[in-house]
């Protein structure tokens, strides 16, 4: 695979070169209309974009634009198909990744982590700086920050284990962001998330890692045999800890379009973006 971990200034142009193609790709704009969308030369908009996504950003219009004519319809489009339309298809799950999810008891919650030792920090990413935190029992926390925002994450951490350790571990981030983006041998590709929430909660976060493809609040809902809750569960998916690897992003609103995301709208729509370069390879 490619080395795809970005800095948030390279991230950042990769987002805003994503939302001008999938706001753009009616007119077909040029390679050069693109680079100075982002401030770059055509040579280098084209190397990034190429190291990001594994392909060129000319063959990413021509897959948005082949996905949109195929699945707009004559008699409007439906929910899903909205999607498609704007260019936000998602594949299934891509990652070469085993990823198991290992909620706290409650004995163990209202231990407030006495005996557990939290591992934390920031790592590049291919979207933008990442903050993962860890315990020997598996990631608790991945999220994707500003640099300048690591100490608000280390206190929200603090509060939620406030009796246990904390070390700040930059290195061990940035191995297991390895592990994630760029997955290697057999013993890597196992990852265990170790979360805390409501018994709720976790079963959306359940439904999440079993999601192949797009879906709505409405229709996550219905999944899990809830049809009218479909608010309750929008909040239990706002309320994700592990960004990535339990796709939120994958959850739009029923009319089709994003909807929010807690690391930001322009982040998730990159995200698909990325799963759909990956599809195309």
């Amino acid at each position: 695979m490619n080395d795809t971990l970005l800095g948030e200034r390279d991230f950042a142009r990769i987002a805003r070169a994503i939302r001008y193609i999938d706001n753009n790709f009616r007119a077909q704009p040029p390679l050069a209309a693109i680079a100075a969308e982002v401030d770059l030369s055509e040579f280098h908009f084209n190397r990034l974009f190429r190291r990001w996504s594994g392909l060129t950003p000319k063959q990413y219009l021509g897959h948005v634009t082949a996905r949109a004519a195929r699945d707009v319809l004559a008699s409007g489009p439906a929910v899903l198909d909205a999607a498609y339309d704007v260019g936000l298809s998602s594949a299934g799950r891509l990652h070469d990744l085993t990823v198991s999810l290992e909620a706290l008891t409650p004995g163990e919650i209202r231990r407030r982590g006495a005996g557990v030792t939290v591992d934390a920090g920031i790592t590049e990413s291919p979207f933008g700086s990442a903050f993962i935190a860890q315990t020997d029992r598996g990631i608790c926390r991945l999220a994707f920050i500003d640099v300048e925002a690591v100490d608000d994450e280390m206190r929200a951490l603090a509060a939620e284990f406030p009796l246990a350790k904390f070390a700040r571990d930059d290195q061990r981030a940035a191995s297991t962001a390895r592990r994630i983006w760029q997955p290697g041998t057999e013993r890597d590709r196992r990852l265990v998330l170790s979360v805390v929430g409501t018994n709720f909660q976790v079963q959306v976060w359940r439904a999440l890692l079993a999601l192949d493809g797009l879906t709505t609040y409405g229709a996550l809902a219905a999944t899990l045999g809830m049809p009218t809750a479909a608010r309750a569960v929008g909040n239990a998916v706002g309320a994700n800890p592990i960004a990535w690897l339990i796709p939120c992003h994958r959850v739009l609103r029923g009319d089709g379009s994003l909807g929010g995301y807690r690391w930001g709208v322009e982040r998730k729509r990159a995200i698909l973006a990325y799963e759909r370069c990956v599809e195309s390879r």
